[in-house]
């Protein structure tokens, strides 16, 4: 039986890519999984596949903190090295993030092949320092494509779950009603400035027919401040397939997972690019949706500011007024956002690996 390593760790944009690529390994490759204490992956991933954790995080601070994190990545390296060859693991396939660290060093200190996928349009730090070190270097958005320095990067896109590229049903908990459906989420974590910023547009939006799920993660203060039959919201849904394929149009941060699950389910966007996310990556890969033609990139800002809601205004209108003389724009933005999926990348992905292996 052939071994393989995956090291993801952290927020959905890093373990949902993973999880599609292991589920189109062949059964008679047995995964173990390389991850972090207290992060999402230990509720995750241990349902399926064996997961080990290293103490593994980014070089924060000055002076001997720094020092210290850096020395810890350096232990979890040898810790990794060390875990593949009493594994005997054939190969390492990370997502990148600061568990790709002593990934990729522990694969460099045993001689093991690594592949290393980047979903970002801006790679994250450990993918510029370490991924000319690895046989494979992939990337999910054609942007990032000249953004690492010293490798040869191939373009596969960001492998998606199965239930995305499967027809799933309308969840049935959702307002049914005749008007446009209307999809708000903030990624694996929530987002409580989207929140915000989006949840002073929805009375009129609702007045009008517009049906409206809001995902609004688990730390949202004002949560159930609006009662209305076409509004359901939730902290969370493991239905986001379903939700997705139906959808008119979603509201959403610009994480590379949401945006490439977005893209294989030709579901047209809001981005709302998080402002502090490292190097403006958000705002890259909400730029190459829009390139597309598939999404319409809004800032966020403060309630009551007209930016959102004129841009749904214009979106929205004819689906909310059929007799109106407007175009109607999401069909075309669909369009884009099918021209943006690529739907094979988990099985590619698969494929490089088991081509390592040999």
């Amino acid at each position: 039986m052939t071994r393989l390593l995956i090291a993801a760790s952290g927020t959905g944009g890093h373990l949902f890519p993973a999880l599609a690529v292991a589920e189109a390994m062949p059964e008679s490759w047995s995964i173990r999984w390389l991850g972090v204490p207290d992060r999402l992956e230990t509720s995750l991933v241990p349902k399926t596949y064996n997961l080990i954790t290293v103490q593994a995080g980014g070089l924060q601070g000055r002076g001997i903190s720094k020092l210290t994190q850096l020395f810890r990545l350096i232990g979890a390296g040898f810790t990794v090295r060390q875990l593949i060859r009493q594994q005997k693991i054939k190969v390492v396939f990370t997502t990148g993030g600061y568990i790709a660290a002593p990934a990729i060093l522990g694969a460099l200190l045993s001689q093991c092949s690594v592949v290393l996928h980047e979903s970002n349009a801006v790679p994250g730090r450990v993918t510029k320092l370490l991924g000319r070190f690895c046989n494979v270097v992939a990337v999910g958005l054609p942007a990032a494509t000249e953004r690492i320095p010293g490798s040869r990067p191939l373009m596969t896109g960001t492998p998606v779950r199965q239930a995305f590229l499967d027809t799933q049903p309308l969840p049935p908990w959702v307002p049914r009603g005749t008007g446009p459906l209307l999809v708000v989420m903030g990624g694996s974590q929530g987002a409580v400035g989207l929140n915000r910023m989006v949840r002073p547009v929805l009375p009129d939006l609702l007045k009008r027919g517009c049906r409206v799920v809001h995902l609004t993660g688990r730390n949202d203060p004002e949560v159930g401040s609006i009662q209305h039959p076409l509004l359901a919201e939730r902290p969370f849904s493991d239905e986001i397939p379903g939700l997705l394929q139906h959808a008119d149009l979603v509201i959403s941060r610009a994480g590379a997972g949401s945006l490439s699950e977005l893209a294989v389910c030709s579901t047209p966007a809001v981005l709302v690019p998080f402002p502090q996310a490292a190097d403006r990556h958000q705002d890259a890969n909400a730029a190459c949706a829009a390139e597309f033609g598939g999404a319409v990139i809004v800032h966020q800002h403060e309630p009551g500011h007209p930016a959102l809601s004129n841009s749904l205004e214009r979106l929205l209108a004819r689906r909310l007024n059929p007799e109106s003389s407007l175009s109607d724009p999401l069909p075309s933005m669909r369009g884009g956002m099918n021209e943006l999926a690529v739907r094979e990348a988990n099985e590619d992905l698969a494929a490089l690996v088991q081509a390592l292996s040999v």
